[in-house]
């Protein structure tokens, strides 16, 4: 076999591996509100999200290429050691996370991989794409998700401010399968893609794929592949991060995850389709929990467990792109020896 052709099937191996880590670390995200208010069961939640993030893959490319435009490697083995190594830092962070229960972004760690690697093999960083489409989201989608939960959640106190407690609370429960499945479809339309980037850009890299700027599409095998691995990464459960986002941080109500889930959703769906940015599922749903939970009071928030996660954000990109870095001098070792 030919050792171009070894390295590319050994990065699509690794990349797919991480769309697995990514759906059980991810996929608590999509479903721990509704599972926490008792809205879904947590088999049926699983199932539900297992669906819609195959589903979502297929929706949408744009993402993708904004992935594989963050570095460009030159077209040889060099190149393609550089991508394995931002993947070996994406998974060994994701790990780390979700080990200690930590809902940390499996896309800005993916980023933050690439570029990690990248310095350390000295190719090029586009960091404009770096920072309009993922260093500016990555800050500012906290801040709106919070903010849009917390006028959201005002919205549904008012609307039903007359309804009987039982009754809303038993048709938000009906609706919370809705915006469970929208949040889930948006997970699977930002999350898988960010997989199908880095093969497309590994295929780039190895020459058996023009690049976009030349034409090159992605190929549909791509696009299955990766909505498989994350999918069946769904199905395997992310329990510790569930417990985190539906028990910890606040304990949520009905209405209250019904809102939480419809404004993550949308912030996944306007960044995915308006701003082509790989916006950070985590972040969204985290920010949107606290925002919903902040209108009974601002101490209903447990803010220590809201301070481990905000500390868990900020080491992401560097500590991924470090791991990285070390991944690629070990494998550039490996390869001289």
């Amino acid at each position: 076999m030919d050792v171009t052709l070894a390295i590319v099937i050994a990065v699509v191996v690794v990349a797919l591996v991480f769309d697995y880590t990514n759906g059980f670390h991810d996929a608590a995200n999509a479903i721990a509100t509704s599972v926490s208010t008792r809205a879904l069961t947590p088999r049926v939640a699983l199932a539900l999200a297992a669906i819609m993030n195959f589903v979502g893959a297929f929706l949408g490319q744009k993402v993708a290429h904004t992935v594989s435009d963050t570095i460009s490697p030159p077209q040889n083995n060099h190149g393609l050691l550089i991508v394995m190594a931002g993947l070996l830092g994406a998974i060994t962070w994701n790990l780390i996370t979700w080990y200690f229960g930590l809902p940390s972004s499996s896309s800005h760690a993916l980023i933050g991989g690439l570029v990690g690697s990248a310095i350390a093999g000295g190719v090029t960083v586009s960091w404009s794409t770096v920072l309009e489409k993922v260093v500016i989201p990555m800050f500012l989608s906290p801040f709106f998700a919070f903010a849009a939960g917390f006028v959201a959640m005002l919205a549904v106190l008012w609307i039903f401010k007359r309804s009987s407690p039982h009754r809303a609370n038993r048709g938000f429960r009906i609706a919370q399968t809705i915006s469970a499945a929208a949040m889930a479809l948006g997970h699977g339309l930002q999350d898988a893609q960010k997989t199908m980037g880095v093969i497309f850009l590994a295929l780039v890299t190895g020459g058996y794929v023009a690049s976009e700027e030349a034409g090159g599409e992605l190929p549909l095998w791509v696009i299955f592949s990766a909505a498989a691995a994350i999918s069946l990464g769904t199905w395997a459960g992310g329990w510790r991060i569930m417990r985190t986002l539906g028990r910890r941080i606040i304990h949520l109500d009905p209405p209250q995850g019904f809102a939480a889930e419809s404004v993550a959703a949308s912030v996944l769906y306007t960044t995915a389709y308006v701003y082509e940015a790989p916006i950070s599922t985590t972040h969204t749903i985290t920010s949107a929990v606290m925002g919903v939970g902040a209108t009974k009071r601002l101490s209903a928030v447990r803010w220590g467990v809201a301070r481990t996660i905000l500390t868990a954000w900020v080491l992401t990109f560097p500590a991924a792109a470090a791991v990285a870095a070390v991944s690629y001098w070990i494998l550039h070792l490996i390869t001289r020896l």
